[in-house]
């Protein structure tokens, strides 16, 4: 049975790049940037290859970055799907991001495209000199499955103090892998997500049941979430994995980190499917937020010795 399930999550992932193409309709900005670059990034998995795309505008001072991780259920190998995402953020916060091509199954598991994720974006965030950005301003996020590494990746920094990321965005993001899948309800008859690939994920990339539990796989079931990056969380209202979001949300709340949730209403998995109005109001609020946790800090005002207090004279 392994190896049907295995059979099967290939020839989802070597289909990937005739099937997925969603992103076509949203390419509302940064089409003319360059083609992206490649970079190799050492990982505990060997070297990761990762598209850097670099803003059009020049600037004499350091650029913040944005390290991103597509989705694709862990088993499509496919990061050019969230190229035009890429773009978009790279010409609307002028940040240097880097979409990271991180390997999934059958040809690994768990605990592998997790650790790759976080050894890369860790590495965006030490090699500011080679790159031309600002260590301290590094933000880490993703689509889905890639919400799911971006929350861990979070949490891995955290837990090593290998860097702090500015923040991290978790875009319908998975975070529950030991749920019983029978326990995620779906709102709409015919849902994007359905039981039958969150069985085949389970199969194939989180074979090990065991190790389902743990955070790095399922980041909701964390016990503590104090000291986190602050979180965008953005949900769709019929998504299957809706809950594990919103619980999420609340969570990183509760344990007193800064958390943006918003919720798309009439949506899918695929939160961007509600047209193209829809669809530039979701993004206008996830780089709107970018923007803010990617700013220069703000510089403490010069306190005078002897302030004075200008009047307008009356004679």
């Amino acid at each position: 049975m392994g190896l049907l399930h295995d059979a099967r999550a290939w020839l989802i992932q070597k289909s990937a790049p005739r099937t997925v193409s969603y992103g076509e309709n949203h390419r509302y900005s940064g089409t003319d940037l360059p083609a992206p670059t490649s970079i190799q990034v050492p990982t505990r998995h060997g070297l990761v290859r990762c598209d850097v795309y670099r803003p059009s505008v020049a600037t004499t001072s350091l650029r913040p970055a944005y390290v991103h991780f597509h989705g694709g259920a862990f088993l499509m190998r496919y990061p050019q799907m969230d190229d035009f995402f890429a773009r978009i953020v790279a010409a609307e916060t002028g940040a240097l991001v880097v979409n990271v091509d991180y390997d999934v199954a059958p040809q690994v598991r768990f605990p592998v495209a997790q650790e790759q994720c976080h050894d890369v974006a860790a590495w965006v965030a030490t090699h500011g000199e080679e790159l031309g950005i600002d260590e301290s301003r590094v933000a880490i996020g993703g689509f889905s499955a890639g919400g799911n590494l971006a929350a861990s990746a979070a949490l891995q920094a955290r837990d090593l103090g290998s860097f702090s990321p500015a923040c991290q965005l978790l875009a319908v993001p998975s975070l529950d892998v030991a749920e019983p899948i029978v326990s995620k309800k779906a709102t709409i008859e015919h849902p994007m997500i359905t039981a039958g690939l969150l069985h085949l994920v389970r199969q194939t990339y989180f074979r090990d049941v065991e190790a389902r539990q743990s955070p790095y796989a399922s980041p909701v079931r964390a016990l503590d979430l104090t000291g986190l990056a602050p979180a965008i969380v953005i949900t769709a209202e019929n998504d299957l994995l809706r809950a594990e979001g919103d619980r999420y949300a609340v969570r990183l709340r509760e344990h007193g980190v800064e958390t943006l949730h918003h919720v798309v209403r009439g949506a899918d998995h695929y939160f961007l499917e509600a047209g193209p109005a829809g669809a530039r109001s979701t993004l206008n609020v996830v780089v709107g937020a970018l923007l803010l946790h990617l700013a220069p800090p703000r510089e403490s005002p010069e306190i005078l010795p002897n302030p004075t207090r200008t009047t307008r004279n009356s004679g």
